[in-house]
């Protein structure tokens, strides 16, 4: 589904990815970048739910890793949690390599996990990056009518946002950016 390519694919023009979905009732203060949405359906990654795991300790890689640069794993939503996707700032220059929007770019490679989880904390640190392991899906329409019953909110895609804002603030911040007032919201069907 997120196949590679050097160019990034232009969405459909009814498409609303990619976008940082903000607000449904199943994934409460989640924070989503959409990645891929049309007809047959979206795909999106939760990208403000941190997990307490290394990725180091949970990774098994053969050779096994050379050090640990202190990645963690984040939850990338409901959908096949057994599989691990990088979400990067900048380009990884490997094949496989999915640019997403401005500062996102999307790899499943082994050897870009490795070089991640091999460096420094120091270089880590420095580096937009995110360990997560599943994703969220939508079945062809679903997330239309979901969009059409007002059950979220989108913003446009921001690196900052999401590699420099700590999880438990981005969903706010997120909903501030299109100056909305978070207190404001309810859930319900219609324009909130």
């Amino acid at each position: 589904m997120l196949g590679g390519g050097d160019h990034p694919r232009m969405p459909p023009a009814d498409s609303f990815a990619p976008t940082l979905q903000l607000q449904d009732k199943n994934f409460a203060r989640s924070v989503i970048l959409l990645c891929e949405h049309g007809g047959n359906g979206a795909i999106g990654f939760v990208v403000n739910r941190p997990t307490e795991l290394r990725a180091a300790e949970a990774v098994a890689l053969d050779p096994p890793v050379q050090g640990d640069s202190g990645l963690m794993l984040w939850s990338g939503g409901p959908v096949e949690p057994q599989r691990g996707f990088l979400l990067l700032g900048d380009d990884p220059g490997v094949e496989n390599s999915e640019p997403i929007a401005q500062g996102f770019h999307l790899t499943a490679s082994v050897d870009v996990l490795r070089r991640l989880l091999e460096t420094t904390p120091h270089e880590l640190a420095r580096r937009r990056c995110r360990l997560l392991l599943g994703y969220a899906g939508w079945s062809a329409g679903q997330l239309d009518r979901e969009l059409a019953a007002s059950a979220w909110l989108s913003a446009p895609p921001d690196a900052d946002l999401v590699f420099e804002t700590p999880a438990e603030d981005m969903w706010e911040r997120a909903i501030r950016s299109l100056g909305v007032d978070p207190m404001a919201l309810t859930l319900g069907p219609g324009v909130q």
